[in-house]
């Protein structure tokens, strides 16, 4: 007997009308946060006032955006559950990101990472990390999260691909370019309840659709709910994953302004900290919430019940084809919440690196009213960039999941190296800094216009740009590294000006005990224990999933 082909339902007016009570929502509380900002503390780092729940919820939903919702289920459509691994490690990450970057972070009191490396380093250290992290939020993020917002519209609510790019756009321009980082962070909160609560629906309504999770994984089959990958699989291996895929996550986590901007935002170091800890939890979810419900939709496809265009129509269609009229609705919202507030945070930050980094640079006796001015028509502009290099995006992966992670391999390694060495090591200097970021631009580069251009099969060109993504980052690492080492240690030592306070150093001071002391001490075992619990959650997803 053939199996009943489940019958795709059209999004009805009630959902209609539920998305735009939700978008009314949002954007009503984004605008209600946007009073005039008169200064850049307020109106990018929201006055250094935000707690640890918001810092988390805004870390995890500034981060599931587009590669997220449509591009983790795509890959687990595609190729199974092992494309969770960037989440899972992303929860050990946020770990050194809140016990290793923050106190430096907080302690030096910068507005944006280049600007620690400057202080670290040198003035051209800090311009190379803001023109090149611009450069990634429009290729990486803007377009990408754009692209998105038009597939959701386009496979969900039958709108026009390039119609819902435009409208994720402009809702979400209106709060971000008015409200600065506090509507955002506050608006991506509640942003964040929205998407895990229609994400669990959607994961419900999946599995019983399915049979439940032994039919699935029956159908699936075990490679497929496999997190760990053979050494030579096209896109997840293991030894990538175990010495590429962190050196993406420290670059993405711990130095990417559009992460570090919400720990900057934070009311001290424990906020900021505990705030890391409770987003690490968050992205343990995305396995359940986002990759399972890819493999669902192969399943069913597997067994005849389902149509999928492409990998990464597989949310939007379960989503038409299991819920029904009004949920569907509500979990159309939640996806467009992720949508929004991904592209919200990395238009704030974009405008940030802009106005702080490079205008203020160039002009700095400007008035802070006009420096806002600035930040809220740069976003403008970079978002028009976006939308031309949304047609590129498929040159650089089967899936928009695998098209960011190859995208982020040509970048992340030369900052990764200078940030968390810089950190530990006071012998690096700005000349062998400089040095490992010429490098890793020149060759991260290179590989970016080969991919762009796809030279003939066979050729030394074609081979270069075949090496896995992964195992092209750690690669890369290894040699901006020792460039990094290498120029420091052939070059004279770098002034205390760059050191002190900016590099680890082991306190030797013991001071009395006080009641503020021991009160830090206490909150520093309690993140200590939640720390250790997340270690534990993460080693027991691997030995699960194994």
């Amino acid at each position: 007997m053939d199996p009943i082909k489940i019958p795709e339902q059209m999004f009805s007016g009630i959902d209609f009308l539920v998305v735009v009570i939700y978008l009314i929502i949002i954007i009503s509380v984004g605008l209600l946060l946007s009073r005039k900002k008169s200064n850049t503390s307020e109106y990018f780092l929201a006055n250094r006032n935000i707690g640890w729940f918001v810092v988390g919820s805004s870390l995890f939903a500034s981060n599931i955006g587009s590669e997220h919702l449509v591009g983790l289920a795509g890959a687990g459509a595609k190729s199974g559950i092992a494309v969770a691994q960037f989440e899972i490690l992303a929860s050990l990450i946020l770990l050194l990101l809140g016990w290793v970057f923050v106190p430096y972070f907080l302690n030096s009191r910068v507005s944006t990472t280049p600007e620690f490396l400057e202080r670290r380093y040198s003035p051209e250290a800090r311009w190379y990390l803001s023109v090149i992290s611009i450069f990634a939020y429009v290729v990486t993020k803007i377009a990408v999260t754009i692209a998105a917002g038009g597939i959701v519209f386009e496979g969900l609510m039958g709108i026009d691909f390039w119609t819902g790019a435009f409208l994720i756009v402009l809702l979400t321009g209106v709060y971000t370019v008015l409200g600065g980082l506090r509507a955002v962070v506050y608006t991506e909160t509640i942003q964040t309840v929205v998407l895990l609560a229609g994400s669990a629906v959607t994961l419900i309504f999946g599995l019983q659709a399915i049979g439940g999770w032994n039919a699935m994984v029956e159908t699936a089959g075990p490679d497929f709910m496999s997190i760990w990958k053979p050494s030579d699989h096209k896109d997840f291996p293991w030894t990538g994953i175990v010495l590429g895929a962190p050196i993406l996550g420290i670059w993405y986590w711990c130095t990417d302004q559009n992460i570090v901007q919400r720990v900057l935002s934070a009311k001290n170091i424990s906020e900021a900290r505990r705030g890391t800890i409770f987003a690490g939890f968050l992205k343990i979810t995305p396995l359940f919430f986002f990759v399972i419900p890819g493999v669902i939709a192969f399943s069913l496809a597997a067994k005849g019940q389902l149509n999928l265009s492409s990998s990464d129509s597989a949310l939007p269609t379960l989503i038409k084809t299991l819920l029904p009229s009004g949920l569907r609705g509500m979990v159309a919202a939640g996806l467009l919440a992720a949508l929004m507030s991904s592209l919200a945070s990395v238009f704030n930050s974009c405008s940030t690196l802009v106005t702080l980094d490079i205008y203020k640079k160039l002009y700095p006796q400007t008035e802070e009213q006009k420096l806002v001015k600035v930040g809220q028509w740069s976003t403008i502009v970079l978002v028009v960039i976006g939308l031309l290099f949304i047609p590129l995006i498929s040159r650089f992966g089967d899936t928009l999941f695998v098209s960011l992670q190859s995208i982020q391999a040509m970048i992340a390694p030369p900052i990764a190296a200078v940030f968390l060495f810089g950190i530990f090591l006071k012998r690096l200097n700005s000349q062998g800094a400089i040095a490992s970021l010429a490098v890793g631009f020149v060759i991260g580069m290179s590989r970016f216009i080969l991919e762009i251009i796809n030279p003939a099969s066979g050729t030394l060109l074609h081979d270069f740009i075949s090496i896995n993504f992964l195992h092209f980052a750690f690669i890369l690492f290894v040699i901006c590294t020792i460039v990094l080492v290498g120029v420091s240690y052939f070059t004279p030592a770098p002034g205390t000006d760059k050191t002190s306070g900016l590099t680890y150093e082991r306190s030797a001071k013991i001071r009395e005990p006080s009641l503020g002391s021991i009160m830090t001490m206490v909150k520093v075992v309690e993140d200590r224990l939640y720390s250790i619990l997340l270690v534990l959650a993460v080693i027991l997803v691997w030995i699960f999933f194994a």
